[in-house]
């Protein structure tokens, strides 16, 4: 019969190796979806592309008109949406884009300015609500596929926020996706809109207008703020799977390490019992021996 220190060693071998099939899993579904999450950053790309040579293009024809998206003004209130995820087990990616917010945050209150906070994630949330910042808007549900009506309801919550004066401009902090290997917490502008620079191909081309320069921009310009966030939710979502698919094959990579070294452990745990047996026995059969001599 197995000692109790080797049936504790058997039974933490199949609890490593019933966690490392979940770890697995996990793996499989994070590198599955990665595949679509880059094909949708991909397709998202040519759109915005040419919503900014449509806004290149309608800026100089109407002369350099303004419009309440572009409007600078001294930054009082900042608004900042931080882009999270909804799940853990994601390695060190919502700890990342975390950070860089929190550090801006405390720099925008140390030079005087007030911090309105939009999370989305859940991770974000908790992490937030914990440190004692006051979140405006939570969004949830959102991070791991996203769709453009989400992107839609954060872009209409902040642009109206700035259109109010409730915020004089609003940061987005999400997770650029390089590669699999790589993903870099990022900050982008949103609020006020930067116009594109000229370009020497679209000085080339003249366009007519229906109707008006002006009332195509007021049309154009909401679009390239959801546009704007709708890309760095694709970005974020694409991430969030690399760094998952990363985390779970390291977590998989060390239960198999385990069961080795617990393995060898259970086996030495026998050979012992074995040779204590066999040495009982041995013992025994001399004491037999010497009491009939």
């Amino acid at each position: 019969m197995a000692s109790a220190e080797l049936r504790q060693i058997r039974r933490r071998i199949s609890s490593v190796q019933a966690t490392k099939k979940i770890t697995r899993a996990m793996e499989l579904i994070a590198a599955s979806r990665i595949v679509k999450a880059q094909a949708r950053v991909r397709q998202a790309t040519p759109y915005v592309e040419k919503l900014v040579e449509v806004i290149r293009n309608v800026s100089r024809a109407t002369g350099g008109a303004s419009h309440l998206l572009l409007e600078r003004r001294p930054v009082r209130t900042v608004g900042v949406v931080v882009v999270s995820s909804d799940r853990g087990l994601a390695g060190s990616y919502n700890a990342n884009v975390i950070r860089l917010a929190e550090a801006n945050m405390i720099d925008h209150r140390r030079r005087g300015a007030e911090v309105v906070l939009y999370v989305v994630g859940k991770k974000a949330q908790t992490y937030f609500r914990f440190r004692g910042w006051q979140i405006e808007r939570a969004f949830l549900g959102v991070t791991d596929t996203p769709g453009y009506g989400d992107a839609r309801a954060v872009a209409n919550l902040v642009m109206d926020a700035f259109a109010t004066g409730e915020v004089d401009a609003v940061e987005v902090y999400y997770t650029r996706f390089v590669s699999a290997l790589n993903q870099l917490a990022t900050r982008m502008e949103l609020l006020p809109i930067s116009p594109p620079e000229d370009g020497e191909e679209a000085a080339a081309i003249a366009y007519s207008y229906e109707p008006s320069p002006e009332e195509i921009l007021n049309r154009i310009l909401p679009r390239y703020v959801e546009a704007g966030l709708f890309g760095a939710l694709l970005e974020s979502s694409a991430s969030e799977h690399a760094s998952r698919q990363r985390a779970m094959k390291a977590a998989t990579d060390n239960a198999n390490e385990l069961v080795k070294v617990l393995t060898r452990i259970a086996n030495q745990a026998r050979q012992a019992e074995i040779t204590t047996e066999i040495a009982e026995i041995v013992g025994g059969a001399e004491a037999l021996t010497g009491s009939y001599e």
